[in-house]
């Protein structure tokens, strides 16, 4: 276990590589899981988990952030251990919050709870908080250790810590094709290329984000609707670049003609803290070409189209040389029904120079 005062990075991580208790790990996968309950509800709040563990190692409450306006996981999680928190240790997910806003200071509560020891996930990049919390527990004497699975915590909250450090929202491309890369027949015929579960999937994708894009050529061809089926969730934002056909499905929409740059940035001030870019293959491609793809899910089938008449995924001219490549990395690749689902996290140019000189 780490020291409580240990130094941490900007991202709330511990230096060292800290062999954490079973204590740990354990209490800390509780409030994961507390968390990923409430994934589609709290934006533009972090879906934030926290559990109440005594010395002995009972649970006595958990808690997740409740919708916009209500209240946070932390206060959940002691309201529903009562007096039982004295001397207990809190886990949070994310640093609790020592500000004023629409809610009261978590921090207040915890001290008001007797709390001993506070164990966090990462730290809030938001400016609002940023170590404030954590410097406010231990101003009274309250133990705090930060980076408890600091990774998976980190990848829970992308969207939203990504938003608080960049100001705009997350982006994923989400994409269906088969082996060897189609997402249409020659005809145009596309249903359906993937599973059941991979398209529920890309449902659980729409819900929870805060927006959801295509372009003009994709409403004219399918009409979408873009709205979340398969699996409970709200509907996003619908963003059409260039104009929607009226009586398109897809109104009422914000029809988009500026830049991609000046979209994200508005995105970013409203709230939203995650944007799914559904296509078409010309709209995937610059996104890409503007390095402003964050991630991108791709559900693989295992069919093949066969020759090279089927519709690529990624618009444009190809690479005429390996130097050209758009490297990136494999962030997860899992089974999704008879389909593998890939995601998969592009480098930047600056990043892939740099790499490449590496070599």
């Amino acid at each position: 276990m780490t020291d409580a005062n240990q130094d941490t990075d900007h991202a709330g991580f511990a230096n060292d590589d800290a062999a954490w208790s079973t204590f740990d790990i354990a209490g800390m996968r509780l409030a994961l899981a507390a968390a990923s309950a409430v994934r589609t509800t709290t934006a533009p709040n972090p879906w934030v988990g926290a559990a109440v563990v005594g010395r002995d190692g009972s649970v006595l409450g958990t808690g997740a952030t409740e919708p916009a306006g209500g209240r946070h996981a932390e206060v959940l999680a002691l309201a529903a251990a009562g007096a039982s928190s004295a001397g207990a240790t809190l886990f949070a997910t994310l640093e609790p919050c020592s500000h004023q806003g629409r809610t009261p200071p978590c921090t207040d509560a915890i001290v008001r709870h007797g709390i001993e020891r506070v164990v966090v996930g990462v730290v809030d990049p938001d400016p609002r908080v940023a170590g404030r919390g954590i410097d406010a527990l231990r101003s009274v004497g309250i133990t705090v250790d930060v980076g408890v699975e600091g990774a998976a915590v980190a990848t829970q909250l992308r969207s939203y810590l990504h938003h608080r450090s960049t100001g705009r929202p997350f982006v994923y491309c989400k994409v269906a094709a088969s082996l060897d890369g189609g997402t249409a027949a020659a005809d145009g015929s596309s249903r359906w290329i993937t599973s059941a579960a991979s398209r529920a999937d890309g449902h659980r994708l729409r819900a929870e984000s805060g927006a959801i894009l295509v372009g003009a050529g994709t409403v004219r061809a399918d009409d979408p609707s873009l709205t979340v089926r398969h699996v409970e969730g709200p509907d996003p934002q619908r963003i059409v670049l260039g104009s929607a056909p009226i009586g398109a499905r897809v109104h009422p929409c914000l029809e988009w003609h500026g830049s991609l740059d000046e979209l994200l940035d508005r995105l970013g001030e409203q709230g939203v803290l995650q944007l799914l870019v559904e296509g078409g293959a010309t709209v995937i491609r610059s996104f890409l070409d503007a390095g402003l793809v964050d991630a991108m899910v791709i559900y693989v089938a295992p069919a093949l189209f066969g020759g090279a008449n089927a519709h690529p995924f990624i618009g444009g001219p190809t690479s005429v040389s390996m130097s050209e490549l758009r490297r990136g990395r494999f962030i997860g690749v899992e089974q999704c029904g008879d389909d593998l689902r890939i995601e998969f996290e592009p480098f930047d140019q600056h990043h892939s120079h740099h790499n490449n000189n590496e070599r």
